[in-house]
C-alpha cells in the first residue's frame, strides 16, 4: 500500500491511469474509498489520484494538524513530492474547503480546475450568511456526540448523506470508513471545517469550477451550492436530481460523465 510523507504525516494514497491528474479530496472523517466509482472507472481516460487526509482513512493519526488549512498544505507537499502539476481538484463536502484553502495559501499555478461537490461556502450559518447549515447549538450537539457517543454520530452524519438509502455494502462501507477517526481528531476537524468561511476566497479564484449538488435537501441546500457557481468567476453548476449529499456515489455514472465533459474543456 503506498504512502506519502506530507508535512510530518503519512498519508496513504491510491493512483492510477494516465493521463490529466485528478486528485480527490474527500470529506470529514471519510477517506478515498468515497470516490471509488471514479478512481475505478475514470483511470482508463485520466490519472486517478485519492488522497486520505491525516487522521482519516488509513493515513496516520497523528496529534496535531486537524485543520482545513493544514490538510490543504499536506495536499501541497503531496502534489510536490510526486512532481504533479495543473491538476484538477475535486473536493467533496469539506474536500472542496480544502482544495479552496490551497488557492488561497498556493494560488492556481499547478492548478487547472475545481470541482465542488456539494458544498456550501461556508458551513455556519453567520448572521449576514443565509445559506448556513449550523448554529453555536448545532455545533456543540455535534462535538458532544464526537467525545461520548461515536456510534451515534456515525450513523447521523450517514443518514444525511444520501437521497435514498444506499445497499448494504455502501452502508457497511461507509460505518467502517468514518470509524476510523479517533474522537479527538474528530472534534479539531469538524470544529474547523464547521466554521471555515471562504465567501471571501470564492470571487478570487481564477480558474474554472464546477459546483455539482444533490437536489435532496437533508445536508444543506441546492441554493447554497448554486450560490458558489456565481461567486466564482468562471464557476458553473450541475444538478444531481437522484442524489443528496454524495453524488459520486449516488450517481456514479452521471458523475463521471459531468467531470468527463468538465476536464475535457479545460
Amino acid at each position: 500500500m503506498p504512502y506519502s510523507q506530507s508535512n510530518g504525516a503519512d498519508l496513504y494514497y491510491e493512483d492510477a491511469g494516465d493521463g490529466t491528474t485528478i486528485v480527490f479530496l474527500h470529506g470529514v472523517m471519510a477517506s478515498h474509498r468515497f470516490f471509488e466509482p471514479q478512481l475505478t472507472a475514470l483511470s482508463s481516460e485520466y490519472r486517478t489520484i485519492g488522497i486520505d487526509f491525516r487522521g482519516h482513512g488509513r493515513s496516520e493519526k497523528t496529534e496535531l494538524g486537524h485543520t482545513v488549512a493544514q490538510y490543504a498544505r499536506d495536499v501541497r507537499a503531496f502534489l510536490d513530492r510526486h512532481g504533479l502539476e495543473d491538476v484538477v481538484l475535486v473536493g467533496w463536502s469539506m474536500g472542496a474547503l480544502v482544495s479552496w484553502d490551497y488557492v488561497d495559501q498556493f494560488g492556481t499555478e499547478d492548478v487547472r480546475g475545481l470541482v465542488d461537490v456539494d458544498m456550501e461556502a461556508t458551513r455556519f450559518r453567520w448572521d449576514d450568511y443565509e445559506h448556513g447549515l449550523t448554529d453555536l447549538d448545532g455545533l456543540k450537539t455535534t462535538l458532544g456526540l464526537a467525545q461520548r457517543d461515536r456510534t451515534s454520530l456515525v450513523e447521523r452524519l450517514g443518514e444525511q448523506l444520501y437521497k435514498e438509502p444506499p445497499a448494504a455494502e455502501t452502508r457497511t462501507m461507509q460505518f467502517d470508513e468514518l470509524s476510523r477517526t479517533p474522537a479527538p481528531i474528530k472534534s479539531a476537524i469538524l470544529f474547523d471545517a464547521l466554521t471555515r468561511d471562504y465567501r471571501g476566497v470564492l470571487p478570487e479564484i481564477d480558474v474554472p469550477l464546477l459546483a455539482c449538488a444533490g437536489a435532496d435537501e437533508k445536508r444543506g441546500t441546492v441554493a447554497s451550492v448554486r450560490h458558489v457557481a456565481e461567486t466564482v468567476p468562471e464557476g458553473s453548476f450541475e444538478l444531481f436530481e437522484d442524489s443528496g449529499h454524495c453524488p459520486p456515489l449516488e450517481e456514479p455514472d452521471r458523475f463521471n460523465r459531468v467531470l468527463s465533459r468538465f476536464v475535457d474543456s479545460l
